[in-house]
């Protein structure tokens, strides 16, 4: 492919280094990550404790399992038990499963009656102490709420497998974001 422009003939490869020398300079005036974390090294992450009223045996673990390899695959910190620049912990301090509502779902049961079917909700709440020792002013402490609602007649197998992992990817979302993206 030619072009001419007052008789100068631009050929592809011209193009194509002029795009790469752009994109060049682009890419050092702006992170494409958009991580925060720039100077940062090395993470700790403690164990999340669950202090919730009602006690889901399987969570804490699981909780502190993700959010631990959410750090450690998206981001360039390594995992350290000692002197870490970023040290993040906390407790899952709500668990519960609640009635919410009755559907507009209705069915017609062989005696004549109607029967609606209702929907739970599952709420889980997660307070973070974030402590960032390279940069302290990004240090928080924070309480991360998120629900799912979901048909009554799920059993407790399939609550635990499908809206638990549900509701506290988004709440590892929201911390991770926060610690990162810092928006």
């Amino acid at each position: 492919m030619n072009f001419k422009i007052k008789n100068i003939s631009l050929k592809q490869p011209f193009i194509m280094m002029v795009l790469f020398a752009l994109l060049g300079v682009l890419h050092s005036c702006y992170s494409f990550t958009g991580s925060s974390l720039t100077d940062e090294k090395t993470v700790q992450i403690n164990e999340f404790p669950n202090n919730a009223p009602l006690v889901n045996p399987a969570l804490s673990q699981q909780f502190s399992t993700d959010i631990q390899n959410r750090f450690l695959q998206r981001t360039t910190l390594k995992g350290t038990k000692e002197n870490p620049d970023i040290l993040i912990e906390g407790e899952i301090s709500d668990y519960t499963i609640s009635p919410t509502t009755i559907s507009s779902n209705t069915q017609t049961n062989p005696s004549g009656g109607v029967i609606q079917q209702a929907q739970n909700k599952l709420t889980i709440t997660v307070k973070v102490h974030y402590e960032n020792k390279i940069h302290p002013d990004s240090s928080f402490d924070r309480t991360y709420t998120d629900e799912a609602t979901f048909n009554s007649n799920l059993s407790q197998a399939d609550i635990e497998s499908s809206q638990v992992k549900l509701v506290t990817e988004r709440i590892i979302n929201k911390i991770f974001n926060d610690i990162v993206a810092n928006w």
